[in-house]
Order: C-alpha cells, then sequence, then structure tokens
C-alpha cells in the first residue's frame, strides 16, 4: 500500500476510505457525511473541505496521521474491550 503522505488535496475521499479505513475516524468526528454518501467516489479533499467549511491543510493533517498509524487499519473502529455485551437473551 502507498504511505500516507500520498493523500493530496484531489486524491478522492472514497479512494481515502478505501486505502486508509483509519480514517473514517477522522471524517466521522468532524461529522462530515462522506462515510457511506454515494458523492464520496466523485468529491476530492479539496470539495469535502470547503463542502464542511473545514481547514483543508488541517483536514490533510490528520488524515495522514490516522493513515499512519501502525498495525491493523481498523484498530478500534469496533467494539471495545470494556464494551458490555449485547443481551442476546430471546427468552425475555
Amino acid at each position: 500500500m502507498v504511505g500516507c503522505a500520498s493523500i493530496t488535496p484531489d486524491l478522492t475521499v472514497n479512494a481515502i476510505m478505501c486505502a486508509w479505513p483509519a480514517t473514517l475516524r477522522v471524517f466521522l468526528r468532524h461529522r462530515m457525511g462522506c462515510v457511506g454518501c454515494p458523492i464520496a467516489p466523485f468529491h476530492t479533499v479539496v470539495d469535502a473541505a470547503r463542502e464542511y467549511h473545514i481547514d483543508l491543510d488541517m483536514l490533510l493533517a490528520e488524515l495522514r496521521e490516522a493513515a499512519s498509524v501502525p498495525g491493523d487499519a481498523n484498530e478500534g473502529m469496533g467494539i471495545a474491550d470494556d464494551d458490555p455485551a449485547p443481551d442476546t437473551d430471546q427468552d425475555s
């Protein structure tokens, strides 16, 4: 996989999320609707930053930081160890 420095302003949001799944957290933290958006394959980082009134340089820095974390790119995306187990008792 290409390094996180490859995250450039003209890259599409979808390409970033697919290549570096850990970046989904950045979009979600900024309350951007990019995750699951049908326009994500067409919107660049520039487009998304402009649409959500977010500083482009800051957004790029956050995306690159998230993409640079070593290990499993999805780490921390699921259920945390201290989250309670779902209630599976169907008899209640």
